[in-house]
């Protein structure tokens, strides 16, 4: 999760809400808290995209898909690439069915093998694995990944070596607004995490004590503004949506270089941040 990331896909505003009367179509069902400009979302886009590449990243563009929405602009949560290749999603959330799909024809095009996918009554989303290290796997067991979810991601997972850790989160507001995992912790090196505590998993808070790995308290008042989700392009490097004031004073006392983008029309609106953003194919270990 904090390697120099290397390689990375993103989907512009202009392929995932593709039009003014799409966005006034969506906006409302799919829980969005005010309908973004697709003008002022692209520009913003293009800057975050700026940001990967002057940190080095190869950028690769989802293309236009009718079986997407706008929130396939999340380009996390429809897969997770291992060292065998890529485990692609039947999301949780049924509006994002067609965005698994639509990832495996992506990631056909640019040879990526893909290991297996999760399918049937199995549900999973990016947003709720976080690798730990490159053995271990943390899964929220949430509204988005179910149960049934957790026990395919297992079975795929285990001939590489690879153990995961369910975690269960809370209900917070209900199954109509997202929390995942990543809601409320990003790593930042391998002893460092930005964190929101109160919501911290007691065996992943745990976890992290006996490992040594420093935590990192968000101001109450930026939880709701995407400081939790932070996205590291290498140890100690990231990329963070601007407006989050304490949390970036904390990341750079803390020994951070830190990168800001405007992300009013891409991330506010949609609640989903820098992390949400990407869906990370290499990062050079």
């Amino acid at each position: 999760m904090t390697a120099p990331l290397r390689r990375v896909i993103v989907k512009r505003p202009e392929e995932a809400f593709r039009s003014a009367e799409e966005i006034g179509r969506q906006w409302r069902s799919l829980g969005y808290t005010a309908p973004p400009d697709l003008e002022r979302a692209a520009a913003e886009h293009r800057r975050f995209v700026d940001l990967l590449q002057a940190e080095g990243a190869e950028v690769l563009h989802l293309p236009a898909d009718p079986r997407t929405g706008l929130d396939s602009l999340y380009a996390h949560d429809a897969g997770i690439v291992t060292e065998a290749g890529a485990i692609v999603f039947q999301t949780g959330k049924p509006e994002r069915r067609g965005e698994g799909p639509a990832l495996a024809d992506a990631l056909r095009h640019w040879d990526v093998p893909i290991l297996g996918s999760i399918e049937r009554e199995a549900t999973a989303e990016g947003g709720d694995l976080l690798w730990l290290d490159r053995r271990t796997l943390a899964a929220g067991r949430s509204f988005r990944t179910n149960a049934a979810g957790v026990a395919a991601l297992r079975g795929l997972l285990a001939p590489l070596g690879v153990e995961l850790m369910e975690l269960a989160l809370p209900c917070w507001n209900g199954a109509g607004e997202v929390l995942h995992l990543q809601s409320f912790i990003s790593l930042l090196d391998a002893d460092l995490a930005v964190v929101y505590r109160r919501l911290l998993p007691v065996p992943l808070f745990e976890w992290l004590q006996e490992r040594g790995v420093r935590l990192i308290d968000i101001p109450e008042a930026e939880f709701a503004t995407q400081g939790c989700n932070v996205l590291a392009v290498a140890p100690r490097r990231a990329v963070m949506l601007s407006g989050n004031p304490g949390t970036r004073a904390r990341l750079e006392e803390a020994g951070c270089v830190v990168r800001e983008f405007e992300g009013s029309e891409i991330s506010l609106k949609g609640l989903g941040g820098p992390t949400c953003l990407t869906r990370p194919l290499w990062r050079q270990t």
